[in-house]
């Protein structure tokens, strides 16, 4: 059986933790700050871990992902 291939979307987007849940950076953090709210800036520093039904559909994308 041939490899398969990763999405390379996914590959710079996504990474997986040692238990395996699924951790992103947040949106709305590149352009336009100075609008957003110093709460919402702040509350989005950093990574989350994504929901499970959004994690399962990037796990299909990571086949060799942890």
């Amino acid at each position: 059986m041939p490899k398969l291939k990763s999405k390379s979307s996914a590959k710079k987007r996504f990474r997986t933790t040692a238990s395996g849940k699924v951790r992103a950076n947040f949106a709305k953090r590149r352009h336009n700050l100075r609008k957003r709210t110093q709460k919402m800036k702040r509350n989005a520093r950093g990574t989350q871990i994504l929901a499970d039904a959004d994690a399962r559909m990037v796990k299909s994308y990571l086949p060799y992902a942890r």
